[in-house]
C-alpha cells in the first residue's frame, strides 16, 4: 500500500469541510493538489470515496466514511502521540479544545482559565461560543476534547459528567410586583409582556410556557425574542418585559445585577451543566488536569 500521510489529511479535511475550496485552504494546497490527492486514494483503494451532488456539495460513498473513520482515529493518535512526546521530554504542550454556550463562558469559565493557563502556559487553547446543540456535535465529531451542555440533552454515545446544578429562573426588575407574590403560574406570567427565545425545537422553555398558555387558553405577548440570555437581561433590567434564564443558583455576578431571580420549580425542573467528551477517549496529562481543574473549582468563588 502506498497511501501517503498528506493524503489521508487532504482527505480528512475534504470530508470534515465539505468542500475542496476549504479543505485547500486548511492544508494550504491547491484545489487541483487535493484533488489528485482524493483521485491517488480512490486509485489505491480501487472505488469512489467522495460523490459531488452539485458543484459545491459532496458527500461521502460508504468506502469513504470508512476511511473516515480510520483518518480520524489515526489523526488523533497522532495528535496523542506528540503530547506524550513532549510530556516525556519535560514539557506541557499540545492542544486543547473546549466549546461551551456563551454564557457558560461568560459566567463560570473564568477562573477556571485563568488558573489553567497558570499551571499550563504552553498548552494551545482554543474555545467556541457555541449553543448547546452544537457544543454535542461537535464532541461528537470529535472537533473538540470537552463540551459544556445540559444532561438533559446530552446523548447516551458521548461520556457524561456533572458539573453544576441549574435552575430555569424566572427573571424580573428587583422591584417587579410578581415578586411579592409567594407562589407564581402561568396565569401571572402572561399578564405581563415576554422576552423569549426564538421560536424553535431548541428552546424547551419557550415550548413548554406556550404549551402551558395553550392549555390554559391564557393570552400572552412576546415583546421581544432574543437566544441570548445577556441580551434578554439587559432589557428586563430596563423594564421592557420579564423573561427566563437557567443558571446556577447564588452565582455572585448575578446577585449584582438590578435583577430579581425566582425559581419556577411548579413549571421546571432542575437540570445539570455536564462535561461532555466522546466514550472511550484516551486523555492526555494535560487535559486531564483540566477536566480534574474543572470539577474541582467553586464557581461561587468568582468576584
Amino acid at each position: 500500500m502506498s497511501m501517503e500521510w498528506q493524503q489521508l489529511v487532504g482527505f480528512y479535511h475534504l470530508a470534515k469541510l465539505g468542500s475542496f475550496t476549504g479543505a485547500a485552504r486548511a492544508t494550504y494546497r491547491t484545489q487541483s493538489a487535493l484533488s489528485q490527492q482524493v483521485k491517488a486514494l480512490e486509485q489505491e483503494f480501487q472505488c469512489r470515496l467522495v460523490e459531488r451532488i452539485s458543484p459545491r456539495r459532496l458527500r461521502l460513498t460508504v468506502a469513504g466514511e470508512r476511511l473516515l473513520e480510520f483518518a480520524e482515529l489515526l489523526l488523533r493518535e497522532f495528535e496523542l502521540l506528540g503530547e506524550d512526546v513532549a510530556q516525556l521530554g519535560g514539557r506541557s504542550r499540545g492542544r486543547l479544545r473546549v466549546a461551551a454556550p456563551f454564557t457558560t463562558l461568560y459566567h463560570l469559565f473564568p477562573e477556571v482559565l485563568r488558573g489553567y493557563r497558570t499551571q499550563y502556559p504552553e498548552v494551545e487553547l482554543t474555545i467556541l461560543d457555541r449553543p448547546r446543540q452544537r457544543v454535542v456535535e461537535l464532541v461528537r465529531e470529535g472537533a473538540v476534547d470537552f463540551g459544556l451542555s445540559l444532561i438533559s440533552e446530552a446523548p447516551r454515545d458521548l461520556e457524561v459528567t456533572n458539573w453544576k446544578r441549574v435552575e430555569t429562573m424566572l427573571m424580573t426588575p428587583r422591584q417587579h410586583p410578581l415578586n411579592q407574590q409567594e407562589f407564581i403560574g402561568l396565569e401571572d406570567l402572561a399578564r405581563y409582556p415576554l422576552i423569549l427565545p426564538p421560536k424553535t425545537a431548541h428552546h424547551s422553555c419557550r415550548l413548554r410556557l406556550e404549551q402551558g398558555f395553550r392549555r390554559l387558553g391564557l393570552d400572552y405577548r412576546v415583546v421581544m425574542e432574543s437566544s441570548n440570555v445577556e441580551l434578554s437581561s439587559l432589557y428586563v433590567e430596563q423594564g421592557l418585559g420579564i423573561s427566563f434564564a437557567t443558571v446556577v443558583p447564588g452565582l455572585p455576578a448575578l446577585q449584582r445585577r438590578a435583577l430579581a431571580f425566582r425559581p419556577l420549580k411548579g413549571l421546571f425542573e432542575s437540570d445539570q451543566i455536564a462535561v461532555l467528551t466522546r466514550r472511550n477517549k484516551r486523555l492526555s496529562e494535560h487535559k486531564r488536569a483540566f477536566l480534574d481543574l474543572l470539577l474541582g473549582m467553586d464557581v461561587r468563588r468568582e468576584a
